[in-house]
């Protein structure tokens, strides 16, 4: 039996590491007047002894936001479907920042020719650059790396190792930017285009002409030197983490002697 859910009400609540309880929107009642006559329950019941409560509502069920809000409830973070919101209980009571920043992903990628692959927008016709985009909800670093470069070149390409990680504010959504450059080894050569909506161009050049591009922006040359002379962070998934049941990767130096 799980001792970390709990019924109350009509609600089923699930305790968190912050003496917290919450809500998912599967269990949320059908109406509002249930919703309203079950919350004022819930607060009475727990109000001193948890830290806070938290409500997923589904935005088919907007329509119970202000009677939550009324209560002291204030909004957390959300996404298509959902809002998340929240009510302090207890005074000092720690609510964990939401996600505050948006992961991108770049990719220096070189052939057997020495020459880089480069990308043209159609929005921001800046010059070349690297191949890269936003990370998706649930994606890998490596996954991520292979899906861009693949969408804005056609080129199929191998995660290689991570030698770049930069923090950028502000960006979308007044959030901050991580942005992590990696290497990546073509296993194909075609240039195919995919993403033709976003993408002008796309090709191979020779790695020291396009350093030598005076329109190439210098953070671009930073990032493809360090490319060339060093190796990076390489993935490894240590064994301590195995019993973790959920996607994960690992990136290490490539000279650790802790690698698996």
């Amino acid at each position: 039996m799980n001792t970390s859910l709990e019924k109350i009400g009509c609600f089923i609540t699930v305790l968190d590491p912050y003496n917290g309880i919450t809500i998912d929107k599967k269990d949320l009642p059908q109406t509002k007047e249930e919703f309203e006559l079950n919350l004022d329950f819930l607060i009475s019941e727990v109000e001193n002894k948890r830290n806070l409560i938290w409500i997923y509502i589904d935005i088919e069920k907007s329509d119970f936001i202000p009677i939550a809000v009324n209560r002291d409830f204030v909004f957390h973070s959300c996404d298509e479907d959902y809002l998340l919101i929240v009510k302090r209980l207890k005074e000092n009571a720690i609510i964990p920042t939401c996600a505050n920043h948006t992961l991108g992903v770049g990719a220096v990628v070189i052939n057997d020719n020495n020459e880089i692959l480069v990308i043209k927008e159609k929005i921001l016709n800046l010059g070349y650059k690297l191949p890269g985009g936003h990370i998706d909800n649930a994606e890998m670093i490596s996954t991520a790396v292979a899906r861009e470069v693949f969408e804005e070149t056609g080129v199929i390409v191998e995660f290689e190792s991570i030698i770049s990680l930069g923090h950028f504010f502000p960006h979308q959504f007044h959030k901050s930017n991580l942005y992590i450059i990696c290497t990546a080894n073509p296993k194909t050569y075609e240039i195919n285009i995919q993403d033709t909506n976003e993408i002008l161009d796309a090709k191979w050049i020779d790695v020291k002409r396009y350093l030598e591009d005076e329109t190439v922006l210098a953070y671009s040359k930073a990032v493809v030197f360090t490319a060339l002379e060093y190796k990076g962070f390489i993935r490894a998934n240590h064994e301590v983490l195995c019993h973790i049941k959920k996607d994960f990767e690992l990136f290490f130096p490539r000279e650790s002697k802790n690698l698996v």
